[in-house]
Parts: structure tokens; C-alpha cells; sequence
């Protein structure tokens, strides 16, 4: 691919922009930087809070542990952790760096501050807006469709930033304008992602790449060392054994047991989520080392897998009742087909094999058994791969795959886009029961 093109300059911004680092799970992490930044904004501390979110943040706040809280969950723990010692400027790092004292405060501002949350729908399936009042100040931030994207800022009467489709208060009905700010993915295709990872510069891609290599790896070992969760990636090394599928699987998954019970490490993200960062990467790293690839097969095959799994996610939409860890999974199965010498045409064949077998998988919320539906998800990218070595596939016509592979991921994104909406109320209904 030539370098000047312009598919190849988007993709190399594509990973700039998705692949960053992230401490804890990023919904909540949204929340604590939505209301440290409005604790910037007001200028002191508030003496109460509202809150308002849409139903998919409720659904992947509510069961996981907000890291630097001293094990606390939920809505109210993420915003105080922002107010009291969230550093706006360090987005979704916010509150990596707090201390002991910190944490304390954290517990003795939700004991005497009031915290109100109510579910808002305003048309937007991320929606977080964070009201701080003290005395007869006020001020409010919004962040809208991905977890940095601050859209509205106002302090009293004074509108400071607002990048809705109109001019609003703060929890108006209004829809903003998407992702504005970012690269457009529709330039994503999986015959031009295999051609600019087999031939990009390395140059262009290795920052992003390194710092996922070091960061998810350290997090999937913690999680292997450590007594997190259900502890997934430690049940299936003790069961069924360390070979190359097994262990890559197994990491995978105790890289998610360590990050949803909070974890103090940070992760590098991949389509604003760090499980799917973790997926979408460590097996690849894993069956690297096996194979004994050189660093820059490495790097291709990573660049690979992330943006195949972007590209997924981009028609799916960065929330959805669609489990997130399935398209992490399948790209995955895809990294580690390239790392064989996989050409374009099994990496296809691989993704659309490893779709139609984990495709129903559902997103509950962020909580321990994230680890085992991505232990499912990166066996079927695997299986996948083999399918095709085997000489075999799933045929169009075969449920939800269709000839080609980009009609499939078309298919898959109207399946999890539009197909699980109401799925999506439901899920939350019964988990607010």
C-alpha cells in the first residue's frame, strides 16, 4: 500500500486513535473523567451530585470494581473517584495515580454528599452527563458516543463547549454529532487492512503497538498470579493443559479476570474497550513466542488483528447487546493465522468461520464472566483457522453468513446494531431487577 494514500494515513491514525491506554474498565473510567472534569470546571468540590446515563453505561458500570477505590462499584463510586482525585487531563487514566488518603476521601464524600443517578435516553447508546452543584454554582460536563468525546461544558449560564447538533441545556433531547473528531472507518476493508500490515511501515505503528505489547501482557500475568474473579485463565491452564491454543486462550481471558475486579493496571484498548484490547492482542503475543516470528511479524500481525476487529466493531456501534469480545476474538483468530502465513483469502475465510460460531454471544455488562466469553471467542477465531486448513467452511446461506466476507461483517454489524435493541432493554431490565 502506498504510503502517501490516503487509506494508508487513516489507518495509521485509526490505531493512534483506538489503541490508547486505559485504567479499569472504561465505562466507569468514562464517568470518572466526565466528573473530574467537571470538578475542574466548578472549582471546588460539590456539595451534591447528579447524575445521568444511558442504559448501556448502568448495564457496564454496575457489576465491576472501579480500580484506586479500595474495592468499590457502581455509578456513585466512579464519579467520586473522578471528583476527589481524577485528573481530567490524563482522560482515561484519570485516576490512576491516587493515594491512600484519596481513597479514604473517596468513601467520606459518598457519605455525606448526595448522588443522584437516573437513566436518561436521549437517542445516544453512550450518554453520560455530570451535574456538580455547590452553593448557587453549577457545573456540567457531557460525554457522548465514545468514552473521550466531552461534547457539552457549562458552568452556570455560561455555555464553555458545545459540539451538539444544537444549542442545548445539558439533558436536552438532542443527538450530537457522532464521532466527530475521528477518522472515518468506513475506509476499512479486511483486503486492504492485510495489505497495509504486510507492508506499512513500521515506523508509523509501532509506538501504539510496543505499549499494548507491555501493558496487556503485564495484565494478563497479574491475572494468572493473582486471586481475581472467577479466575478463568488459571482454571483452564489447571484443566486442560499449556499448549499453544490453550495457554493463548487461557491469558487472554485472566488478562479480564484481573481488569473487572479492579485491577490497578492500565490497559491498551482497542475500540474504547480493554477486554477487547486484551483479546485482540494477547493470543497473537502468545502464539508469536511460540512460533518464534521475528518482532516485525509481531507488529503486523497485531496491526492486523486490531484493525480487523475495529472494523467489526465500527457497524456494531462501541455498545451493544452483541458481546464486544466476539469480534475481539475472531480478529484474533486472524493475527494468529497471519503469524502462519496466512495470505488474504484464509484470513477471510478464517473471520467469517469464527463469526458464525460465537455471533450469539451477548453483552451483559462488564463483570467476571467477560473472561470466559472471551476464552470462547478467541477458540473459535482459532477453530476458524483451522476450518480453513482443513478445507473447510461455513457457506453462504448459512444463518447470518453471506458470500464475501465484508457482506458478512455487514450483516454481523446490522445484527448487533439493529437486531439486539430491544435484546439490549431487556438485558438491563433483568439486571436492574
Amino acid at each position: 500500500m502506498e504510503k502517501n494514500s490516503p487509506v494508508y494515513q487513516a489507518y495509521v491514525q485509526i490505531l493512534k486513535e483506538e489503541l490508547i491506554p486505559a485504567m479499569g474498565c472504561t465505562e466507569p473510567i468514562a464517568i470518572a473523567y466526565a466528573a473530574a472534569k467537571a470538578r475542574e470546571v466548578l472549582g471546588q468540590e460539590p456539595d451534591w451530585v447528579k447524575i445521568g446515563v444511558s442504559n448501556n453505561i448502568i448495564k457496564n458500570v454496575k457489576s465491576v470494581i472501579v480500580p484506586n477505590t479500595g474495592g468499590m462499584k457502581g455509578i456513585e463510586a466512579a464519579a467520586a473517584a473522578g471528583i476527589v482525585a481524577g485528573k481530567a487531563e490524563r482522560k482515561l487514566e484519570v485516576i490512576s495515580q491516587v493515594s491512600a488518603g484519596e481513597k479514604q476521601a473517596m468513601r467520606a464524600f459518598l457519605e455525606s454528599v448526595p448522588v443522584t443517578v437516573e437513566a436518561v435516553d436521549n437517542g445516544i447508546i453512550f450518554d453520560i452527563i455530570v451535574s456538580l452543584h455547590r452553593g448557587g454554582d453549577c457545573a456540567a460536563v457531557r460525554i457522548s458516543h465514545y468514552h473521550t468525546n466531552i461534547a457539552y461544558i457549562r458552568k452556570n449560564d455560561q455555555v464553555l463547549l458545545d459540539n451538539t447538533d444544537q444549542e442545548a441545556p445539558v439533558g436536552c433531547d438532542v443527538e450530537s454529532s457522532g464521532e466527530q473528531g475521528l477518522t472515518d472507518k468506513s475506509l476499512l476493508t479486511v483486503a486492504d487492512i492485510f495489505d497495509f500490515a504486510a507492508t506499512c511501515d513500521l515506523a508509523d505503528i509501532r509506538g501504539p503497538l510496543d505499549t499494548q505489547i507491555k501493558y496487556n501482557t503485564a495484565i494478563s500475568q497479574e491475572g494468572l498470579n493473582g486471586d481475581y474473579g472467577a479466575n478463568i485463565g488459571a482454571t483452564m491452564l489447571k484443566f486442560y493443559g499449556g499448549n499453544i491454543r490453550n495457554r493463548a486462550t487461557a491469558k487472554a481471558a485472566a488478562g479480564s479476570d484481573a481488569r473487572m475486579s479492579g485491577c490497578e493496571l492500565p490497559v491498551v484498548i482497542n475500540s474504547g474497550n480493554g477486554n477487547q484490547g486484551i483479546t485482540v492482542s494477547i493470543p497473537v503475543i502468545e502464539y508469536a513466542k511460540e512460533l518464534g516470528a521475528p518482532q516485525e511479524t509481531l507488529y503486523r500481525a497485531l496491526a492486523l488483528s486490531n484493525l480487523i476487529a475495529i472494523h467489526e466493531k465500527t457497524g456494531i456501534g462501541r455498545l451493544s447487546a452483541y458481546c464486544g469480545a466476539v469480534s475481539a476474538g475472531c480478529a484474533a483468530g486472524c493475527g494468529i493465522a497471519y503469524l502462519q502465513g496466512a495470505d488474504c483469502n484464509a484470513i477471510s475465510h478464517t473471520l467469517v468461520n469464527a463469526l458464525a460460531i460465537v455471533s450469539g454471544i451477548i453483552c451483559d455488562g462488564a463483570k467476571p464472566s467477560c473472561a470466559a466469553k472471551i476464552a470462547s471467542s478467541v477458540e473459535a477465531g482459532i477453530l476458524g483457522y483451522h476450518m480453513y486448513l482443513n478445507g473447510q467452511q461455513f457457506r453462504s446461506g448459512d444463518g447470518i453468513i453471506t458470500k464475501g466476507v465484508e457482506a458478512t461483517i455487514r450483516n454481523v454489524g446490522r445484527l448487533g446494531r439493529e437486531g439486539m435493541r430491544e435484546t439490549d432493554k431487556e438485558i438491563v431490565k433483568i439486571m436492574m431487577d
